[in-house]
């Protein structure tokens, strides 16, 4: 495996470099009066350039793009809710609040604007056309089919989400292997690829969840780094108050997590399910912080880190909230949107107070949005319950025509929102081995990733005590953290039994050293066997799965081969 630094790899038995035990094999110091312990408990991916991770990051992007772009106007016309995102994202570009041209008013939408934006801009650059309502109009930068336009920026972003997973995936599993496996296995993950090229806005509440994740993860790694550079400089944690603390200053503020609260603003204003994950990113970011303090010697970690760290999460937390009203400035700043003036809707407890009345009014509508949410219980086709979700029991169908040419009798085009059924099916025994795993070596990653996998899929429970109306489609936030479980699997696999330097044989050794690092050796041989066999397994899966991911028109008969599941896929 290539490593991307000598701190211990996702697959590692033995201590967590966090858990406060003194790893194997380590010096009691290591340069600079620094024990040793500390130094490797805060070790961190290099903030260098790394010319090969990048390369081999491109790659993987590359693939991401490919599958995501080619043919990504078929099928033609709107398809699922893309009636309504495209409908809406085109409305934001014109009239700055979604609009009903039909009746040429405002339109009530229990969404916030973000991902329509995000969709709107595709139409702005590529054009927009809608026979129904008597709209055509050019893109800005070039003219395309429309169907371009409106889907242009999902997959802009569901190619990013792969970049991100990748780079995740390295710093934390100080892997640039187990970073690339991860992204390319949500780059070949059918769900992943159908959110990608439809106008919907799951997909763009799955990046922006995921890149808020990811600030907290460059913010982890930056405080360790700060907290290294002063115990290099002499600094005693032990003393009490500042003078046990590294040095202030706004150089050494936590941007990556003042950047996490905008990024989860920003996910809220796509969904405001992105809220079930506030809690867990809060308690992850005290956590790390406490085990960062025991790390290095504080004598109260707890105390020191909710007297230092809360007000940076309330900071945070201001920024989110500010984030997500701006992404309203188009419903504040005009008069057509719906709720936006009280003479307009005498009945609603409204107000045209300047500046109080708007936001007055924008609490208002988020009280009828909720409403309607919390209401949600009418059947539908295609619904489904989360304990069907990981099971691929009920996925949801975009598309489907009868139409050919297919060389036979009969044809079926068909665009079903469907994982990929052999990663899909890895998930519930990932997660049961995630949990042994993180357990027995007391391992950070493996309690955060099954943390916020927790968060992603928890919360829809509880709803379904209520018999309200949900779709596999929900799961899409958690889906790059469930992927983050089967890599760290397959690290697991992968790697030998023993932290670094344990079974390392010099040369001439001929003693059980030697037999050990054969051992080791051999481990790593089979087990990276297993783990190239098994993303072999999952992309020859993708492919046989592709065409009804994107709409390929077969044969009827192929199509119903690729029915697995018989009833519960159609």
């Amino acid at each position: 495996m290539t490593s991307a630094s000598t701190a211990q790899s996702a697959g590692q038995a033995g201590p967590d470099p966090t858990d406060g035990s003194p790893p194997q094999g380590s010096s009691p110091t290591s340069g600079g009066g620094v024990p040793g312990v500390v130094r490797r408990r805060l070790a961190t991916v290099e903030a260098g350039l790394d010319g090969r991770s990048w390369l081999a990051t491109g790659v993987i992007v590359a693939i991401a793009a490919i599958l995501r772009f080619v043919g990504l106007s078929h099928p033609p016309g709107k398809i699922f809710d893309e009636t309504y995102y495209a409908r809406e994202g085109w409305a934001l570009v014109e009239k700055g609040v979604e609009w009903n041209f039909k009746d040429n008013g405002p339109s009530y939408v229990v969404h916030p604007p973000l991902g329509k934006w995000l969709i709107g801009f595709g139409e702005w650059a590529f054009g927009y056309s809608d026979a129904e309502h008597g709209i055509s109009a050019p893109g800005h930068l070039m003219t395309t089919a429309p169907e371009f336009g409106w889907r242009f920026s999902a997959a802009v972003v569901g190619t990013l989400s792969v970049l991100l997973l990748v780079r995740i995936g390295r710093r934390m599993f100080h892997s640039t292997v187990l970073g690339c496996t991860a992204g390319l296995l949500l780059a070949l993950d059918g769900f992943h690829l159908v959110l990608s090229r439809t106008a919907l806005l799951d997909i763009f509440l799955l990046f922006f969840v995921l890149a808020a994740f990811g600030a907290l993860v460059l913010d982890r790694d930056a405080r360790r780094r700060r907290w290294a550079r002063a115990l290099e400089a002499g600094l005693d944690p032990g003393r009490p108050g500042r003078a046990g603390r590294p040095a202030g200053g706004w150089r050494n503020w936590p941007w990556w997590r003042l950047a996490a609260g905008v990024l989860f603003g920003c996910a809220c204003a796509v969904k405001w399910s992105a809220l079930y994950f506030l809690p867990v990113f809060a308690l992850l970011v005290i956590l790390w912080e406490v085990g960062l303090r025991r790390s290095v010697g504080v004598r109260r970690p707890w105390r020191d880190t909710l007297l230092d760290e809360v007000p940076w999460l309330v900071l945070a937390g201001v920024l989110m909230v500010l984030t997500y009203v701006g992404t309203w400035s188009g419903w504040l700043l005009s008069d057509d949107g719906y709720y936006r003036l009280a003479e307009r809707y005498p009945n609603a407890p409204l107000s045209d107070t300047p500046v109080f009345g708007a936001l007055n009014n924008l609490i208002e509508y988020h009280k009828a949005a909720y409403g309607f949410h919390t209401g949600l219980d009418e059947p539908h086709k295609y619904q489904s319950w989360p304990w069907q979700w990981l099971l691929l029991g009920r996925p949801v169908a975009f598309h489907w025509s009868p139409d050919g040419p297919c060389g036979a009798a009969s044809c079926a085009s068909e665009i079903l929102l469907l994982g990929t059924p052999l990663l899909w099916w890895s998930f519930l025994p990932a997660l049961a081995a995630l949990a042994w795993l993180g357990l027995a070596r007391r391992d950070w990653r493996a309690g955060t990733i099954l943390l916020v996998v927790a968060a992603g899929l928890l919360p829809w429970f509880w709803f379904a005590l209520d018999g309200r109306t949900m779709f596999s489609f929900y799961t899409a936030p958690a889906l790059p953290f469930l992927v983050l479980a089967v890599t760290y699997v397959l690290g697991a696999i992968v790697t030998p039994a023993g932290p670094p330097g344990t079974v390392a044989a010099r040369a001439g050794d001929t003693g059980p050293p030697a037999v050990e690092a054969v051992e080791a050796r051999d481990r790593r041989l089979v087990g990276g066997v297993i783990a190239g066999a098994y993303v072999l397994l999952v992309a020859l899966c993708f492919a046989y799965f592709y065409p009804i991911f994107v709409g390929k028109v077969l044969p009827y008969a192929e199509w119903s081969a690729r029915m697995w599941l018989d009833g519960r896929w159609i």
